[in-house]
């Protein structure tokens, strides 16, 4: 049974590490601006989705106020950014000030509200972040409001910096990329997000990440045997509020703007929440799986639709069924068909039966 479950393990490692390398030299096998931006926001959402699955996987926290923390960190950013000028103490600072507040409202939500039942927990998460995001576009003076902030970021970071010059003075290419300030700020945020990644790994395998498991599974007996629950509870929810408030302000300083609809946005926690189901709950590495097919989907479903619809262009119906303004009923007929077949997430389905052969 050991060797059994350790072929599943090292089945979801090997393709874990493809993924890895692929993010790594993503701006090397994909040099086309839209393919990079993908590539980062791969990165970012790693490391959101997995943060929330130590809420709701590991911990059986449900909350809805995920985004909340990540638009507090990218609009801690962005504030410093625009009112400072684009130096890295602004960048400290305002990332600093995002992991602030998260911790305060994360650990004042906890406090209070984590002696509820989950519901009413839920609710209360859901109520606080609709709050935060009807400030955050009424605030204009502060927040740029509907418009949001645009702003300038450090001189690495900016698309006119040159790396790397040849002999000539100009920009010089290494395997056919030009070594630009876009090049530094794509690995400025795959380096941040693997290092988060790896911490909360880390952390999930740690004694701590058991303790977690025991109150996901049984509250009461893990109170009963000395485990203050409320504790560890209002602990994890600020360690995940604090991770996702980074991931925001990171991806802040990559966007160059921030707005409700980047930032705070209730679309994003439901992506969050699909990338957690179809990677698999409690287990961090099907944040990576569901973060890399769902933002994936997001941007070339349509294309691929459109490709499909030509190529059956003489069949009836199916090109209007193939239409690539119906990709999101597409989407979500996948998502039904993932949910179905592996009902445990991608990767959890995947361990399970590997543990059963």
């Amino acid at each position: 049974m050991i060797r059994q479950q350790s072929y599943g393990a090292l089945g979801v490692k090997a393709a874990m590490l493809v993924v890895a390398a692929v993010l790594l030299f993503a701006p090397f096998l994909f040099q086309d601006v839209r393919s990079v931006e993908v590539a980062a926001r791969v990165c970012i959402f790693i490391v959101l989705v997995a943060s929330y699955d130590l809420l709701i996987g590991y911990t059986g926290i449900v909350s809805f106020a995920h985004t909340m923390f990540f638009g507090f960190g990218s609009y801690g950013a962005a504030i410093a950014l625009r009112q400072m000028g684009p130096g890295w103490d602004a960048v400290a600072l305002g990332t600093v000030a995002g992991v602030g507040v998260s911790l305060v409202v994360a650990a004042a939500i906890g406090l209070v509200s984590l002696r509820v039942k989950a519901i009413f927990f839920a609710m209360i998460t859901l109520a606080t972040a609709s709050v935060v995001l009807v400030l955050a576009s009424q605030l204009s003076q502060l927040t740029g409001g509907e418009d949001g902030l645009t702003y300038s970021v450090p001189a690495l970071f900016k698309p006119a910096t040159r790396l790397w010059l040849g002999a000539d003075g100009k920009v010089a290419e290494f395997m056919g990329l030009r070594m630009t300030g876009k090049v530094a700020a794509y690995y400025f945020v795959f380096t941040v997000s693997f290092l988060l990644f790896v911490i909360m790994l880390r952390i999930t395998q740690s004694p701590l990440g058991t303790v977690l498991k025991a109150i996901r599974e049984n509250e009461i007996r893990a109170e009963a045997i000395g485990y203050r629950v409320v504790a560890y509870r209002t602990f994890v929810f600020c360690l995940s509020a604090t991770v996702a408030s980074l991931a925001g302000s990171v991806y802040a300083v990559w966007l160059k703007y921030t707005g409700p609809e980047t930032a705070l946005s209730f679309d994003i926690m439901i992506d969050i929440l699909l990338m957690v189901v179809i990677g698999g709950m409690g287990t961090m590495w099907g944040a990576v799986v569901g973060a890399v097919l769902l933002v994936v989907a997001q941007y070339y479903l349509r294309d691929l639709m459109s490709v499909a619809a030509e190529s059956v262009s003489m069949v009836p119906f199916l090109p209007d069924l193939l239409n690539p303004d119906r990709w999101l009923f597409w989407l979500g007929l996948i998502f039904v068909l993932l949910v179905y077949f592996f009902p445990k997430g991608i990767v959890g389905t995947l361990m399970q039966k590997g543990a059963r052969t």
